[in-house]
């Protein structure tokens, strides 16, 4: 089975994506005091960097089944993996705030197109049967991004600078552009109709709008009236969205598709558990680093543990979704996640390294198990047709759940610090925030109750 066949080797190759995004991810979360420092900003604020990055994917993955549609999917995924490598190096030329942002809003935009359509391109290639399997390889690479993130982001940023945390995706896109050339055939374009442009905009104001008013509320960034208002009007568009997607023969994004058990369940209730889990990437380092005392390299080699824990989660997926099935699956495991995120609301510094490190590990092992079984079900039953409008609501809510995580983290840190009259944030602050964090991850367990359970049996291989 040639490279262009097989779906491991496709799945290996379109993950060089991921590993580049998440790699991206991990390092700004450990570089983020020391970019704080060098720009003379707040590390809670700052959160601004991670938010526009993932308010950008949000706002343009709706557009990227269209597109890839339109123009060819490994067309399209190639021009993305060149729009993201350059965003990452003109956000290591960063001078100030604003250029920062615009970089990384520049880089989202790579990224929405990048990840999704790496996605579909994958997906038009598997039967349903090699599903679960294309998926695990596909994740697996994936992830060496979060597990060299920490330790590789915090060593550069101690030795050379933040800045080179993000030139590192230069060399890293320029070998998946070659890889995919070399060895992925193009996907032949489709008519996808007229281009959604009112659903598009609609969903991208709705969207931009909700963020920023989370982002800056409490902050004393704008005036107080500010956020709330920018808050009721994100829901007054998004509710003309919702309207649109209802009438319109071919909404940008497709709200019949949550009409399907097995990609509303994903979709809805992992949307809190990705919210709430989230969080912990943008806390985790912030505590080490401000309570803890750590040097950044000495926090990425602390937070490496939970990727470290992911990782070797991933040949146990399937054994685990063939003997217990989708549904019991996600509603025990998703208890054992909740606990993972609320228990590092008890770190202090008296615990040992050693102990934090385990804590991290097992609690990666359950938020892995999670990702995986809800990715993979996301697209269980999705019909053919269907598939470029199911990647891209599918990303653009994962994006958005990733991105409430940073949001709900700074929030409750801001709100209880400011709450107690503080100029900083204690330890204190980081446990409720923790605390809150886990109550969310643990909301979701509900909706994973209401599967059905056969949900998703023709990939688990389960019978209930």
């Amino acid at each position: 089975m040639s490279a262009a066949t097989d779906p491991r080797a496709i799945a290996a190759i379109v993950a060089s994506a991921l590993f580049m995004q998440n790699l991206d991810a991990s390092v700004v979360a450990t570089a983020l005091p020391a970019m704080a420092r060098d720009l003379g900003e707040d590390p809670v604020h700052l959160s601004v960097a991670i938010t526009s990055y993932l308010v950008a994917l949000c706002v343009f993955i709706p557009v990227s089944g269209w597109v890839a549609d339109r123009f060819g999917a490994r067309r399209v995924f190639m021009l993305a993996i060149l729009v993201f490598s350059g965003a990452s190096a003109l956000v290591g030329l960063s001078q100030g705030l604003g250029s920062l942002v615009a970089a990384r809003v520049l880089q989202g935009i790579g990224g929405a197109m990048m990840v999704p359509v790496g996605r579909l391109l994958l997906l038009r290639r598997v039967r349903q049967e090699e599903l679960l399997t294309a998926m695990t390889w596909l994740t697996m690479p994936g992830l060496l991004g979060p597990v060299m993130g920490p330790p590789v982001g915090g060593l550069l940023t101690d030795l050379v600078s933040w800045r080179a945390v993000f030139w590192i995706n230069v060399p890293v896109g320029l070998l998946g552009l070659l890889l995919v050339w070399r060895f992925i055939p193009e996907v032949e374009p489709q008519d996808p109709g007229p281009l959604d442009a009112r659903g598009l905009t609609l969903w991208g104001l709705a969207l931009a709008l909700l963020m920023a008013g989370l982002e800056t509320l409490g902050r004393g960034i704008l005036p107080a009236f500010a956020p709330p208002a920018l808050l009721g009007l994100g829901l007054g568009i998004g509710a003309l969205a919702v309207r649109h997607s209802r009438r319109a023969a071919r909404p940008a994004v497709d709200l019949a598709l949550l009409r399907i058990p097995t990609f509303g369940m994903p979709t809805v209730s992992g949307t809190l558990f990705r919210a709430g889990a989230g969080a912990l990437p943008f806390l985790l380092p912030l505590k080490l680093q401000l309570v803890f005392g750590l040097s950044a390299a000495q926090s990425g080699m602390v937070t490496f543990a939970t990727a470290l824990g992911a990782f070797a989660m991933k040949p146990v997926v399937r054994p685990v979704l063939r003997r217990f099935g989708f549904r019991m699956t996600l509603a025990v495991n998703g208890v054992l996640a909740a606990a993972g995120v609320a228990i590092c609301a008890a770190f202090t510094p008296a615990w040992p390294i050693g102990a934090v490190f385990l804590v991290l590990a097992a609690g990666g092992l359950a938020r892995s198990l999670h990702f995986t079984a809800l990715n993979t079900l996301s697209f269980a039953d999705v019909p053919p047709a269907k598939l470029s409008a199911a990647t891209a609501m599918s990303g653009t809510v994962q994006q958005l759940g990733v991105a409430l995580g940073v949001v709900l983290g700074s929030l409750v840190l801001e709100v209880t610090r400011m709450a107690a009259g503080r100029a900083e944030a204690t330890a204190g602050d980081f446990s409720i925030a923790f605390l809150v964090a886990g109550l969310v991850v643990l909301g979701a367990v509900p909706g994973a109750l209401r599967l059905p359970a056969e949900a998703g049996a023709r990939v688990s291989g389960h019978r209930p």
